[in-house]
């Protein structure tokens, strides 16, 4: 059974490690909408803080491929919303 199509187009397509509790075994994840899960180290292949992995959903269920690019793509993301964040002027300044 393939994912419904409003899955499809709201699942995250990189995440990148935060963080591994290794008394846990959870890895702290981040996606590129600045969204945060805690998934299985064990389902990572090579887990490591800073490791990023692309994600593909699919019949036979969901595949995590290490990406080198992935951690630079979420950085600059990240400098991307900062930079698009600013409060508007109020006029009393």
């Amino acid at each position: 059974m393939m994912p419904p199509d409003s899955f499809a187009d709201d699942r995250p397509d990189i995440l990148v490690i935060d963080l591994i509790d290794d008394e846990t075994g959870l890895a702290d994840v981040e996606d590129l909408q600045g969204r945060t899960y805690q998934l299985p180290a064990a389902w990572l292949p090579a887990a490591a803080d800073g490791a990023a992995y692309r994600v593909t959903v699919n019949a036979q269920g969901v595949t995590f491929t290490p990406d080198a690019s992935g951690a630079r793509l979420l950085r600059e993301r990240s400098k991307q919303t900062l930079l698009d964040f600013h409060p508007e002027p109020d006029g009393n300044e």
